[in-house]
């Protein structure tokens, strides 16, 4: 016998985001450890043609990725900030600032994403996103080590042309980045 009234099982597909799980953390170890690989060849390539000017941070562009994909709670994106912070001091000068600085950054990332993706600007939100995130992170970090070392002015007058021209060239490759991640991992908005 056969019940009419029965129906079939239904499935409902969704974007499963926001959660560090085991999927989460690799994307996120790839990123950082394509970003460590750029920051030691392309990153100083950059600089030193540019004499200094553009010192771009591959890492926070790796987080700011990583937090577009996951869209993580504020409490996750401070692990991936200190994840990615662990992964800096490899390469820092100054060791330990980079802790303050992307556990901030990204805990701003996540917010900004948290609060653009979901209105009709979320096509921005990888540029302004990436770009307001590493102005943030690299004020902190100029602003601890003027704390470390003195020179307020001196250092102010050296990092921030630096900062924000670093942070244009994160929000640009977050941006053109972004996309085609997204649809490599089959993720829809």
């Amino acid at each position: 016998m056969s019940d009419a009234t029965t129906s079939a099982a239904r499935t409902v597909a969704t974007v499963d985001r926001g959660k560090l799980d085991v999927q989460s953390l690799v994307l996120l170890a790839v990123l950082l450890a394509a970003g460590f690989i750029l920051n030691f060849t392309v990153g100083r390539m950059i600089s030193s043609i540019s004499g200094g000017l553009i010192s771009p941070e591959f890492i926070i562009s790796a987080f700011c990725l990583t937090i577009l994909v996951v869209r993580p709670n504020v409490g996750q994106a401070l692990i991936i900030g200190l994840i990615s912070a662990a992964v800096i001091q490899l390469t820092t000068t100054s060791p330990f600032v980079d802790f303050a600085a992307e556990g901030i950054a990204a805990m701003l990332m996540a917010l900004i994403v948290r609060a653009g993706m979901g209105t009709p600007a979320k096509r921005l939100v990888p540029l302004a996103g990436s770009f307001v995130t590493t102005m943030v992170s690299g004020v902190i970090f100029m602003l601890i080590r003027i704390a470390m070392v003195g020179a307020a002015a001196e250092l102010a007058a050296a990092m921030l042309p630096v900062v924000v021209l670093s942070a244009a060239f994160n929000a640009v490759l977050v941006s053109a980045l972004y996309l085609p991640i997204r649809k490599a991992l089959g993720l829809s908005d």
